[in-house]
């Protein structure tokens, strides 16, 4: 089911989607970015605020060493399961396919960037 609470926002802000069953082998690229998983759904108030924040300053949420996954874990509950979800959203931060955190709720875009930030310098991500 398309996503109507935020129109297009998955065409104007570069998030792939992926499904339980692609998730390891997305995660398993031969990539050195970091990978954001953000697990949300549909009529989620908080999945929305995050959405609109994004697109509010997309530059600001556009890092180079940043890859965007998504998926909509009302239309893939294994997603949910696989990850113990208690609510949405949920955001994941991975790299080299190790999973460095979980954002859980949004906790606001200044929040938000400063804990990504912290990730790419800690871990050495490059584009």
């Amino acid at each position: 089911m398309a996503d109507t609470s935020v129109p297009d926002f998955f065409q104007r802000f570069p998030m792939e989607r992926v499904t339980t069953g692609e998730l390891d082998a997305e995660l398993a690229r031969d990539d050195d970015r970091i990978v954001i998983l953000f697990l949300w759904g549909r009529d989620c108030p908080n999945c929305d605020i995050a959405k609109r924040q994004i697109l509010l300053t997309p530059e600001r949420f556009a890092w180079p060493e940043v890859r965007w996954l998504h998926d909509n874990v009302y239309d893939d509950p294994k997603m949910a399961t696989r990850f113990g979800l208690h609510g949405i959203p949920a955001l994941f931060v991975f790299h080299r396919g190790k999973k460095l955190g979980r954002i859980t709720s949004w906790p606001g875009a200044d929040a938000f960037v400063d804990a990504v930030n912290r990730q790419i310098a800690a871990t050495g991500a490059t584009a």
